[in-house]
């Protein structure tokens, strides 16, 4: 299975979990709240909104990065479209760390 789709797995077994915060505001509150491991950010995102995660994510020390459509993110956890997540997991953060770096993804950093 290629790393896109075991990424995409994990998010949608974090989501079962519960261990997932999607969509702007609840990503916003949770990263905010100190309980954000990971945040994902669609490629397909407004300048704004990857600008505004970037700058709150460095803030608060938190990964993030730029993954996948926004149809691809959502359909991943149940929903039509999601532009931000964030991974409140130690666990399914790091194993969806270590695919995204294993597969020439690296953190963003607003390029």
């Amino acid at each position: 299975m290629e790393a896109k789709s075991k990424i995409l797995n994990f998010l949608g077994l974090a989501r079962k979990a519960g261990k997932l915060s999607p969509g702007g505001f609840m990503t916003e509150k949770t990263v905010k709240g100190n309980r954000a491991c990971l945040v994902l950010v669609s490629e397909e995102a407004s300048d704004n909104t990857k600008k505004s995660f970037l700058n709150m994510c460095t803030h608060y020390k938190v990964p993030i990065y730029l993954f996948a459509g926004k149809e691809e993110l959502g359909g991943a956890i149940g929903k039509e479209m999601c532009t931000t997540l964030a991974v409140t997991d130690p666990g399914f953060s790091r194993q969806i760390e270590k695919l995204l770096i294993e597969n020439g993804g690296s953190e963003y950093e607003g390029k």
